[in-house]
């Protein structure tokens, strides 16, 4: 849903040990595509803060974590803020990681959620499997911001389009992202064999250049390989295609 002021509510997750900057970078990008609110939102394991201690000496623990981490988050988001023009908001609590994010997503109620993607194949940003339980919590877009691949404020994107426009850009904004991307837009197909080809031509469309790799065990190599060589910087999924979540060192956007 959109706030009363009729813009998307972004909503930020970091565990604050990923490069904050450059998710924020992405994430201010996309608030300006779609007009969108960014609210940072930061859970730290209260087993990483107490371990065996005495009560008294837990809560003096608790304490003196609260303002190291009220202060890390002002000096990562404030200096963003300040540098980009950007009103960010944040908030941080201790406890349940999981149970932390599902109460703040109840309750913020964002339009779209983003987390921070470590490099390689793992999408773990706070521990295990919080990008799946992100995603099954959350039913509408989810970006997972690259480190490597950027989307700078006010640039065109580089937009890419996984398995047809349909799905992958099923999202509210679909047209707002269009709007701010380079043309031709480049989509990637996987078919299960050449058969497929024969049956469901590529449509003649010049806004759009469309690659087709038959699967295979390479079909994740050679995907991301024409990625590359396209400079895509943000590809557009759904939540169907594990394989492109799980192993695609790209920044995405998760559809609804």
């Amino acid at each position: 849903m959109k706030t009363s002021n009729n813009k998307y509510k972004i909503l930020v997750l970091s565990d604050l040990k990923n490069n904050v900057n450059n998710t924020l970078k992405s994430t201010l990008s996309l608030a300006k595509m779609v007009d969108g609110d960014i609210q940072f939102f930061h859970v730290k394991g209260a087993s990483d803060i107490v371990g065996t201690e005495n009560q008294l000496s837990a809560m003096r623990t608790i304490n003196k974590e609260y303002i190291t981490t009220e202060n890390k988050i002002k000096k990562e988001v404030k200096s963003f803020s300040s540098d980009y023009d950007a009103n960010i908001k944040y908030a941080f609590s201790f406890g349940s990681v999981k149970e932390e994010i599902g109460k703040y997503i109840n309750e913020y109620q964002p339009d779209i959620v983003v987390l921070g993607k470590r490099k390689k194949t793992s999408l773990s940003f706070i521990g295990d499997h919080i990008t799946q339980f992100v995603m099954k919590k959350h039913k509408g877009a989810v970006m997972i911001a690259s480190d490597d691949h950027i989307l700078e404020p006010d640039q065109a994107i580089s937009l890419g389009l996984l398995d047809g426009t349909d799905t992958a850009l099923n999202v509210d904004f679909a047209d707002n992202l269009i709007q701010n991307a380079q043309r031709p837009l480049k989509s990637f197909k996987v078919v299960k064999n050449s058969d497929q080809l024969e049956k469901n031509p590529t449509p003649a469309n010049q806004d759009i250049v469309e690659y087709v790799f038959e699967e295979s065990d390479n079909v994740i190599k050679n995907l991301s390989n024409y990625l590359s060589k396209n400079n895509v910087n943000l590809l557009c999924v759904n939540r169907e295609n594990d394989y492109a979540i799980n192993k695609l060192d790209v920044s995405l956007l998760v559809a609804n």
